[in-house]
């Protein structure tokens, strides 16, 4: 590199590549990449790009399951100040077109076992001059075998003027509507998502890009499994802050959440850090653990955490029993556009996490004030943050605002200011219940209903109400060899909730529906709670 490093990812992940080059960085199904061949090979297909034509600013998906192609295709992008985007396996064709489309797709990695949507979704995306296949399928188009692409990859990149000014594209958002695509610039990303080379140190956040080198030196060894998907932004951000510390890092193999297979690479792989997605993970693992107590070792666990959904007080109870004294478990809160706001403690009586005092983290009061102590508004965070949404002012301009001469990202989460500078969290604005005049936080519902024994699952609801203007309804699965008792349920949440949050009515469904990382489905929920009480 004839230049000075930037705040950019790929310069930041040369620099651990030179420190650490044999250290194993990545592990898939088998499959294992040290930093220095894990670079290599990304620099070898970023030169099968570049001679296809993709430049600065061109976007490159990556429709695939989990695999280290995934990354070295991700990095690749970075190398050419080109512009990863993710892909959710889970997207219909029809979904998938969308996305295609609208991220303006100007090469595609995809997986071969998802040939067929990708077939489907092909002519939304016009523009495509590259198209590498991860895994055996069918010679779609013009599409090459990414070995065959990394082997053919031709002469040196050359000196590429990178910066931290260079964008990755997270899309999110697809269970409420069309998916977004958050425009993260790279130096914004590593302070404001990956804690700027800070989370595994005393020290902090680095304030030089010569020190980065100093703290991968320093850093405990670690080994990493992110449970997500690396179409998730928890998946890709947790497997970038393992990299970027110079961490080895497993990646979940399969593209379910199977808690046994989970349990089996800790114990095996003696995994240092697990990240989850709330209750959706921790459960399955819950429940496997509590079935055979004996089979898996677990002592090498130091953090287990959660991103992307917060997991309940009685699962986090659970799971100590079967983990180190010392483990440090963790419940982040933090998103796509706001990148990392903080990790708290859970509040008894009232809210669901309450945030350390942080001057990058605020509540906005009336849609234009901070809010003084004891206040009531709308959780903002400040500093390092997205440009925007890709092609969409209109979004933008309504989540990113400025505030007292201040660019902030508005979350859509309800807090409130304590007097000791901490914050209180209640829940997300858009699943708020109004019913007769009191608001209800879903997710504080939710967590009391999932403490009652015989509950596997649920999600609360609120749906129109001639009286109240809405009622509080719980969707919800049961645990094998529980009864449906919905009056049980409701002595149960009376113990624990003021008389208005306690759900009229409980549907019993046989499984409660997520999406692939774990997130409720609320549309789901409240269509189904609908057709089951109107049926009644």
């Amino acid at each position: 590199m004839n230049r000075p490093p930037s705040f950019n990812l790929a310069d930041l992940l040369q620099i651990v590549g030179d420190t650490v080059p044999e250290r194993t960085a990545l592990v898939c199904d088998g499959q294992r990449r040290s930093f220095r061949h894990l670079l290599d090979r990304s620099q070898a297909l970023a030169r099968w790009l570049q001679q296809r034509g993709i430049v600065a600013g061109d976007t490159v998906g990556v429709h695939a399951y989990n695999c280290i192609e995934y990354i070295e295709a991700t990095i690749a992008a970075f190398l050419l100040r080109a512009i990863p985007a993710n892909v959710n396996y889970r997207y219909t064709a029809e979904e998938s077109r969308y996305l295609y489309a609208n991220a303006e797709l100007k090469a595609l990695v995809y997986g071969g076992d998802l040939e067929s949507t990708v077939t489907a979704a092909l002519d939304a995306a016009p523009a495509l001059r590259a198209m590498l296949r991860v895994g055996p399928g069918r010679d779609l188009m013009s599409a090459v075998g990414f070995e065959q692409a990394v082997a053919e990859g031709g002469p040196p990149l050359g000196d590429i003027a990178r910066s931290g000014e260079d964008i990755m594209l997270l899309y999110t958002g697809g269970t409420t509507g069309m998916p977004k695509g958050v425009l993260w610039p790279h130096e914004a990303l590593f302070y404001t998502g990956f804690g700027g080379g800070g989370n595994f140190s005393p020290k902090g956040p680095i304030r030089t890009i010569g020190e980065l080198a100093e703290r991968v030196r320093e850093n405990f060894s670690m080994v990493h499994l992110p449970c997500g998907p690396l179409m998730h932004g928890a998946g890709m951000w947790g497997t970038l802050i393992g990299l970027l510390a110079g961490h080895t890092v497993h990646l979940n193999g399969r593209s379910d959440f199977n808690a046994e297979y989970i349990l089996d690479k800790i114990s095996s792989e003696r995994i240092s850090c697990v990240t989850i997605v709330g209750d959706a993970m921790a459960l399955p693992l819950l429940d496997s653990l509590r079935a055979e107590p004996q089979r898996w070792d677990l002592s090498c666990v130091v953090a287990f955490s959660s991103a992307g959904a917060l997991f309940s007080d009685h699962v986090r109870d659970g799971l100590k029993a079967f983990l180190p004294a010392s483990v440090i478990i963790s419940n982040g809160l933090g998103s796509s556009e706001s990148g990392q706001v903080g990790t708290g403690s859970q509040q008894a009586g009232e809210g669901l996490i309450r945030l350390p005092p942080n001057p990058a983290v605020a509540v906005l009061v009336d849609d234009k004030r901070l809010a003084r102590p004891g206040e009531q508004g709308v959780l903002v965070r400040f500093g390092r943050l997205p440009l925007g949404y890709f092609k969409d002012p209109e979004k933008s301009a309504a989540t990113f605002r400025e505030i007292d001469g201040r660019r902030c990202v508005v979350t859509g989460d309800i807090a409130r200011y304590e007097a000791d500078g901490s914050i209180t969290v209640f829940g997300r604005n858009s699943q708020c219940i109004n019913s007769g005049g009191e608001k209800v936080f879903t997710e504080e519902v939710e967590e009391v209903v999932r403490a009652q024994p015989g509950v596997y699952d649920a999600l609360v609801v609120g749906l129109p109400d001639p009286r109240w203007g809405q009622k509080v309804v719980a969707v919800l699965s049961l645990r094998a060899g529980a009864v449906e008792d919905a009056e049980a349920l409701k002595a149960h949440c009376r113990q624990h909730l003021a008389g208005y949050k306690v759900p009229k009515h409980f549907v019993f469904v046989p499984e409660v529906m997520r999406n692939a990382v774990g997130k409720a489905d609320y549309p789901w929920a409240r269509s189904t709670a609908e057709k089951v009480l109107v049926a009644g």
